[in-house]
């Protein structure tokens, strides 16, 4: 039998499978409520007597309530996966348009946009310290490529109402991997660069 001074959580209803529109309508307001005295928060604690929720989960309502969740989650992540679909289709098929510059002109707004974001004004130059030719042209690439990427930073909103750590991590990946492969197709001499990006996101 359950002891009648033994209290849960909203955090331990929760566990027991309630959503919080169940607490509030089969539950109602909390037997307990105030300020932890074990550690500061400003969220009050609330705490329901265990005898209730059980006397509560053995009810018709209950079993209601809880079928309603389960077919809301159910037709939720129906829909998060069509949407997840959906975008990874527009992702495919959108064109993506690469600003074509001439060599100095891209040189010159990809050391510019560095510098904006705080880094060496020319690659080997007086912000650096000298360096191989070979290093500097591997900076200058580097930097070419995210000055493009900034550029392109528009397509980001294909991404728009993904939401979900796997779904939204997907979609990203392929984007960037698509940007990356038009920037490559633009430009064959920053490649190398793209190619790195793409195999160090994957």
């Amino acid at each position: 039998m359950t002891d009648r001074t033994t209290y849960v959580t909203l955090t331990g209803v929760r566990r027991r499978g309630w959503t919080d529109s169940m607490v509030r309508d089969l539950l109602g307001s909390p037997d307990v409520q105030g300020r932890d005295p074990r550690r500061w928060s400003l969220a009050p604690v609330r705490l329901y007597l265990l005898v209730r929720v059980e006397t509560v989960e053995r009810t018709a309502e209950f079993a209601a309530a809880s079928l309603l969740s389960k077919a809301r989650s159910v037709a939720a992540g129906v829909y998060a996966e069509r949407r997840r679909a959906a975008v990874l289709s527009a992702i495919r098929a959108e064109p993506i348009e690469v600003p074509l510059l001439p060599g100095p002109e891209l040189e010159r707004r990809a050391v510019r946009h560095r510098h904006l974001l705080g880094g060496a004004r020319v690659p080997g130059g007086g912000d650096t310290g000298d360096g191989p030719p070979e290093a500097e042209a591997e900076a200058l690439a580097r930097w070419q490529v995210s000055y493009l990427r900034h550029a392109l930073s528009r397509y980001e909103s294909l991404l728009d109402g993904l939401y979900g750590e796997t779904g939204r991590g997907d979609a990203g990946r392929l984007l960037r991997r698509r940007l990356y492969e038009a920037i490559a197709a633009a430009y064959p001499a920053l490649a190398r660069e793209c190619r790195r990006r793409i195999a160090v996101e994957r």
